[in-house]
């Protein structure tokens, strides 16, 4: 790997200026060719070879993938309410760490984000700490309480402009609710991300309801909890020809349910976590709170299906469900012990383990399921697009030759519940550009970009 070279290193001191211009010498693109970028004024200004500007930053990509800034449709930034847990300034340092230019902050805090003023709220705070673009994302009903529908409208003509909207954490049960949610959203293109678990069925459950489940005694979690709900909403969104996203697809039979709907046509996107591109039930015999999480871990028989839907397109994104937590709610008994996982910091390298390593994809393909799509989902304008001139300068420098070892002491969000704690991953991430500044250099934070852009 070689890494940013003298001239870079000086600037990073000064990078804040946004006037700077920068030209990334010698990278390789999603495409395998290599080639110079030059990046001006927020946008990428050149893209050639043997490229020169009087008086750029030069940095030395040589031995480096250049990639289209990651887009994450699935954060839980804990701000307002939960700043013990995470706020926006860390989870957005943890974002910009992991590649991400732009980042869907779920609605679950405290207050909910069910109206124009909190998404706006979490709009700003996300400007102002200037690591990544924050789109809110809109609470489906009031209070997540699966009774009324929000403020839907409002948040989308909000500043925020929402167009995500989800109770995530929490199904949209009632199907009149779940379909009036889709008939509402239609008319400024928004999209329900729904959190597909039935909750009579999954009540008190711990883990996956299998073999491990039975052995340990636990209280088990069907995938038919989670296939009832998509079954359900494909043909809800079939009906009012609306846009339906599924969160954190766990189960073979869920992919199968989202590739029969394709099929058919009806407007579905689906994502999963890398979490559960990788890790199993059997983790759970080791009774670590660490590995307890909503969706639960499956089996290998569940992983293998979601690697090879994410691969096949049926599974459109990867969404990390970044989920961290104060240490106390993770250290304790299992059942006692908060569900979720951090992963913005290890996103991009678990995926390149689980499916760029084992041959499922490519470096274009990672592209498309980080970036393009979710932007595309997100209508998030400015994001995801091709590295080409003329397009907004979000871009992620990655190293795949490099190793690491997870510490989750070391990352920059507040949550150490990391499932792949003492881990050796694949890939590092060098530098992220967003809007034209680098907020990563040389694998490490460099300056905020404030404020940051509209877009």
């Amino acid at each position: 790997m070689t890494e940013s070279n003298t001239e870079t290193n000086t600037a990073s001191n000064t990078a804040s200026n946004s006037g700077t211009t920068y030209l990334i010498r010698g990278a390789s693109l999603t495409g395998g060719d290599r080639a110079d970028l030059l990046v001006r004024d927020g946008k990428i200004a050149e893209v050639g070879s043997a490229l020169g500007a009087a008086g750029a930053v030069v940095i030395d990509a040589d031995g480096l993938i250049a990639l289209p800034g990651m887009v994450d449709l699935h954060t839980h930034l804990r701000e307002p309410g939960r700043e013990d847990a995470e706020t926006v300034e860390t989870g957005t340092r943890a974002a910009a760490l992991g590649g991400f230019t732009a980042v869907h902050a779920m609605a679950n805090s405290s207050p909910v984000a069910d109206t124009a003023g909190v998404v706006e709220q979490v709009y700003t705070l996300g400007r102002s700490a200037g690591w990544a673009d924050v789109r809110p994302v809109g609470a489906v009903t009031v209070g997540l309480a699966g009774e009324r529908l929000a403020e839907l409208g409002a948040m989308a003509d909000s500043r925020a402009r929402v167009r995500v909207f989800s109770d995530d954490g929490i199904c949209v049960s009632d199907p009149v609710l779940m379909r009036r949610a889709l008939e509402y959203v239609k008319a400024f293109d928004g999209v329900i991300a729904q959190h597909a678990q039935e909750p009579r069925l999954t009540d008190g459950a711990q883990m996956n309801e299998g073999t491990v489940s039975a052995v340990l005694g636990m209280t088990g979690w069907p995938a038919v909890a989670e296939e009832s709900i998509i079954a359900r909403d494909v043909l809800l969104a079939q009906h009012v020809d609306s846009r339906l996203h599924v969160c954190h697809v766990s189960t073979a039979g869920s992919v199968e349910i989202i590739r029969w709907a394709k099929a058919r046509g009806i407007k579905v996107t689906a994502e999963v976590t890398p979490h559960h591109l990788w890790l199993t039930d059997e983790l759970v015999r080791s009774y670590d709170p660490v590995y307890k999480v909503n969706p639960p871990l499956r089996t290998d028989e569940d992983v293998q299906a979601l690697r090879a839907g994410l691969a096949d397109g049926t599974i459109d994104v990867i969404g990390t469900d970044h989920a961290p937590h104060p240490s106390e709610a993770k250290e304790c008994e299992w059942a006692q012990a908060a569900m979720g996982m951090t992963g913005l910091e290890t996103a991009l390298s678990v995926v390149q383990h689980t499916m760029i390593e084992s041959g499922l994809i490519g470096w274009a393909d990672f592209a498309r399921i980080t970036s393009a799509m979710p932007a595309r989902i997100g209508r998030l304008a400015g994001q995801g697009q091709p590295l080409a001139a003329g397009a907004a300068a979000n871009i992620t420098l990655v190293d795949p030759a490099a190793r690491w070892t997870v510490d989750p002491s070391a990352m920059a969000t507040k949550g150490r519940n990391s499932p792949f704690a003492g881990r050796q991953l694949p890939g590092r991430v060098v530098a992220t550009f967003l809007n034209g500044h680098p907020t990563v250099l040389d694998g490490a934070l460099n300056t905020p970009a404030r404020p940051a852009r509209e877009g």
